[in-house]
């Protein structure tokens, strides 16, 4: 097997720049120059990408960014030992140890175990210290595989770890005669390679020292063994350290519960396994929902203060979420489909699917502009792309019901979501559909009944009855004034002309920019993609109100992309890295490219957007621009009618913001508090 660390992939005593940035894309270089990286750009935007996430930096003064990467061609180590030291995000302070971790996106099973190795040796203090009085590049080298090699356990002063392939460590394999709290623990990080199991030793040696038998399930990359259901049986709480889904999550039901992000399992684990140790002694305290039913826990919240529109767009954001991808491919499909057969295929689809074929191609359409074949293609995919679309009503209500009511939630609210659609109710229908069966089918899950009863509860009962109460109610009282008031809003909209299009563009655009993918952008998205479905040749405003929307959509990415090119003083060198992936992240339309401008500069970057994504969307409108395509950007310029305007417009909005930002940053600047007007407490 390939050596991971060799002299040529270590760095000793260096200043390598002032940011975690400057050392990730030092050490990127030095893995493509050893040859294990096909490119050092597409490394270190993977690398960095993770270290945004998740600041990799950990008590002791060392970091460990990590990655999978397409870039990268066979596993390396890359180490540097710091002359200057840089922050990483951990709580004592700056590193001087870094150790880059660059995996393939296939990475096999024996690689990952022997970097999960390294992270956990990472934690030991002898080891640390022999790194930092090696003399040469060899010796750390020689450490390094010395921690890499299979060796005798570790001594009693240290915290014993369990191999990464077994994939569970435990602090105590036997109970004193008093008997001990059981504690059982789940770890696990996006990687799966670091963090995942520097919080799993890091948790059993602060149980070892309290006297707490902690077993560790590792849920990582290099494997992981389920915890024994006896042992998780006599658990008496349970911690979660992680930053993804727990695997298996229903194991643990009825546990009282201590949630945390991964890193806080290698930062405050002593902290983590005494809230543990509270939890267990408190009747009132969070315990893990039965059958997965996360959102009943988040019902517990409730008592800490979260105010019910909380959880109102939490579960309006997850049925939408759910709902894009139907939307997204279908109407991509259906933009083709008019491309090979034109805009008459609405009228001749469904008869040529069904009279001809492949092999029988049709002969009414001879001046198609790409013959016969592409007229029945172009029938073909608009079908598919029609029959797509025809789930974006049904999907986002069952996917509202389900984020309040989990999986014995989605039937309910999939069955009132087509009520939804057959009454015409549309978007709001799905909307009050999906709350009402979700709300039931959770109310429903509550009740305590029998034993024998239980079993059949989340796959039977609840459906059945969620089903007829939600859809009910939509049948007999809610659907026809829905179906009203959604009529009166696509009379109105389609009516639009003129001064009222320009409005709407606007209001449109504020909403796109507001939150960058947030509820409101949310909100304005889904109202565009659900009026695709009624737009029409005659009936053009759906199709105007999706290319506003996507145009303005567009705007904050391109822009904080061009505001980063033409004054990079005014921008650290993170947001130069993330202004060249805006640019992609733009022209593709995902709002969400901006999100770290916003997020470190939001009373300067939001209000930008906002101004250039109301030209934008204003400018599309009064140049009557059309999109069948809900989402691509550019890439879908075949599916936009007057695509030069479409260009124009967005290019305006982005000039627009982007200047404003600059603007803003350098005149609009906060003064300085005076020092005895407003005294700075201690640590701050």
């Amino acid at each position: 097997m390939t050596q991971l660390i060799t002299p040529q992939l270590v760095t000793l005593d260096q200043n390598l720049g002032d940011s975690p940035a400057d050392v990730i894309r030092v050490l990127a270089g030095k893995v493509a120059a050893a040859g294990r990286a096909s490119e050092v750009e597409g490394l270190f935007t993977d690398a960095f990408a993770r270290e945004q996430k998740t600041a990799t930096g950990v008590p002791g003064g060392i970091a460990i960014p990590h990655c999978r990467s397409a870039a990268v061609t066979e596993p390396a180590l890359a180490m540097a030992r710091l002359s200057h030291k840089v922050d990483f995000g951990a709580k004592d302070g700056p590193a001087d140890l870094i150790f880059f971790i660059a995996a393939p996106d296939g990475a096999d099973q024996e690689h990952l175990k022997l970097l999960s190795k390294l992270a956990r040796s990472l934690i030991k203090k002898d080891f640390t210290a022999a790194l930092r009085a090696a003399a040469t590049e060899q010796d750390i080298v020689d450490l390094v595989d010395g921690a890499l090699a299979d060796k005798p356990a570790a001594a009693a002063s240290e915290p014993a770890a369990a191999p990464a392939a077994a994939g569970a460590t435990a602090a105590s394999t036997t109970t004193a005669a008093a008997g001990p709290k059981r504690i059982v623990a789940v770890t696990a990080c996006p990687t799966g390679i670091a963090h995942t199991y520097m919080a799993a030793d890091s948790l059993v040696a602060a149980a070892q020292e309290m006297g707490v038998d902690l077993q560790v399930e590792t849920q990582g990359s290099s494997g992981a063994k389920p915890l024994d259901p006896a042992i998780i049986a006599a658990a008496d709480a349970v911690i979660f350290a992680v930053d993804v889904d727990v695997r298996g999550k229903e194991r643990f039901a009825g546990k009282p519960v201590i949630n945390a992000p991964v890193k806080r399992g290698i930062d405050e684990p002593t902290k983590m396994v005494q809230e543990a140790l509270a939890a267990a002694d408190d009747p009132h305290a969070r315990r893990v929902p039965h059958f997965g039913a996360e959102e009943q826990a988040e019902r517990a919240a409730e008592e800490k203060g979260e105010h019910i529109g909380q959880k109102l767009k939490r579960a309006l954001l997850t049925g939408v979420s759910y709902m894009i991808p139907f939307v997204a491919g279908g109407g991509l499909l259906i933009a083709i489909g008019f491309l090979l057969g034109g805009y008459e295929i609405t009228g001749f689809a469904d008869k040529m699917l069904v009279e001809n074929n492949i092999f029988n191609l049709p002969t009414e359409f001879p001046n198609n502009a790409w013959g016969p074949l592409g007229a029945y293609i172009g029938a073909v995919l608009f079908k598919i792309g029609a029959l797509s679309l025809g789930f974006l009503v049904p999907a986002l209500a069952g996917y509202i019901a389900y984020a309040i009511a989990d999986r014995p939630g989605i039937a309910p609210g999939f069955v009132a979501g087509a009520v939804s659609g057959f009454m015409g109710a549309g978007f709001l229908g799905a909307i009050v559909g999906g709350l009402l069966a979700g709300y039931i089918a959770f109310q429903i899950g509550k009740l305590d009944v029998p034993r024998w009863l239980r079993g059949l509860m989340p796959v039977v009962i609840i459906p059945l009855l969620a089903s007829l109460v939600a859809s009910g109610l939509m049948f007999l009282i809610l659907g026809a004034p829905i179906v009203a008031l959604t009529k009166a809003l696509n009379t109105g909209l389609s009516g639009l002309t003129g001064a009222g299009a320009i409005v709407l563009g606007v209001i449109l655009g504020l909403m796109m920019c507001f939150d960058l993918g947030g509820p409101v952008n949310k909100v304005a998205y889904s109202f565009a993609v659900a009026g695709l479905g009624t737009a029409t040749v005659a009936n053009q405003a759906p199709w105007q109100i999706m290319a506003a929307v996507m145009a303005a959509g567009m705007v904050p990415p391109l822009a904080m992309a061009l505001a980063t090119v033409l004054d990079k003083k005014l921008f650290s060198l993170a947001e130069r890295e993330n202004g060249k992936a805006a640019w992609l992240l733009g022209a593709s339309f995902i709002s969400e490219g901006a999100i770290p401008f916003a997020a470190a500069d939001p009373l300067r970057v939001i209000p930008a957007s906002m101004v250039g994504g109301a030209v934008t969307g204003a400018l599309s409108m009064a140049f009557a621009v059309t999109s069948k395509a809900p989402h691509g950007g550019i890439f879908v310029f075949f599916a936009i009618d007057n695509f030069l305007l479409f260009f124009l417009s967005i290019a305006v909005g982005v000039v627009i913001t982007a200047l404003l930002v600059i603007a803003l940053k350098r005149w609009a600047v906060r003064k300085p508090v005076e020092a005895e007007a407003v005294p700075v407490p201690a640590g701050v």
